[in-house]
């Protein structure tokens, strides 16, 4: 009886012996890209885009600034009154005073929204550098808003000095206008950045714009209601660093004889705003999602 013989040695499947390991090796067919801050600039613009209550906020926005500030236009020009030489620019005042309620909404619903609906999972898994999803949602949104008011800004501007030429109006200097379209974008935009960052820290759309609106309105409305003479100093304060009288210094009509002046009130809400962003990062890495 023949003793059976031990099988005879295999050779090992190619991709076995390259690797080996058990199981054979894979390659993805997608490449693989090592992700920077251009690629969270992308996802974020593709969400703001696309989203319906952009195009709301941002159409109202506009409707409001040139709506209002074509009427005050309007109005001084029907009237019979020489505006003696005055700059037309103030009369957008009006219009933007109104339409920063849209992009102060706006910077909200664009960090509070996502954590309402869950969403900011997502993106968090996506991306887990969590400074650079706030720091790309800031940069959108901030570019977005700055370019929608100069543009409307500058529209209604235009349109004042034509319609009221015959009317006594004089010509804006240079700097008028630098401050009348450049200057109170970059303020209301900065606004709205403060309101996105407000939005991160407060996690609530509905909370985080009544805090936004209580910090436009309040102190005007509390001024305004302070009789007692021993608050007069606190009257005064509130009337010059309110937001409304802030804004219209660009026209260099201030609402106060005192109080910022120049370019004063867009270094006080860059402060303001670098203060919170460096909160809201801080708080953000803290935090679980």
């Amino acid at each position: 009886m023949s003793t059976p013989q031990p099988p005879l040695p295999q050779a090992a499947p190619a991709w076995q012996a390259e690797t080996g390991s058990a199981h054979p090796a894979y390659t993805s067919p997608i490449p693989v890209v090592r992700t920077h801050f251009g690629h969270a600039l992308a996802s974020e613009w593709t969400k703001i885009r696309s989203l319906r209550s952009t195009m709301w906020t941002l159409g109202v926005f506009v409707l409001l600034v040139l709506g209002i500030g074509l009427a005050a236009g309007a109005m001084v020009a029907s009237s019979p009154a020489d505006m003696h030489g005055d700059s037309p620019l103030p009369f957008g005042f009006f219009g933007l005073l109104m339409g920063c309620m849209c992009i102060i909404t706006l910077g909200v619903l664009t960090t509070a929204s996502e954590y309402g609906t869950g969403m900011i999972r997502t993106t968090m898994t996506v991306c887990p550098s969590r400074g650079r999803v706030l720091a790309a949602k800031a940069t959108v949104f901030f570019v977005l808003s700055f370019v929608i008011t100069l543009v409307s800004a500058s529209l209604v501007a235009f349109l004042h000095v034509a319609m009221l030429e015959g009317h006594g109006a004089g010509t804006p200097s240079g700097q008028e206008w630098l401050k009348g379209t450049v200057g109170v974008s970059l303020y209301i935009a900065l606004l709205g950045l403060l309101s996105l960052v407000i939005g991160s820290l407060v996690r609530h759309s509905a909370g985080a714009i009544t805090i936004m609106i209580g910090t436009v309105l309040a102190p005007l409305v509390i001024a305004l209601f302070m009789f007692a003479q021993s608050l007069e100093g606190v009257r005064q304060a509130l009337f010059e660093y309110s937001i409304p009288s802030q804004l219209s210094v660009f026209y260099s009509t201030s609402l106060t004889g005192s109080g910022p002046s120049g370019w004063d009130p867009l270094w006080i809400i860059l402060g303001v705003t670098a203060v919170a962003f460096a909160g809201a990062y801080l708080l953000l890495e803290k935090r679980d999602v």
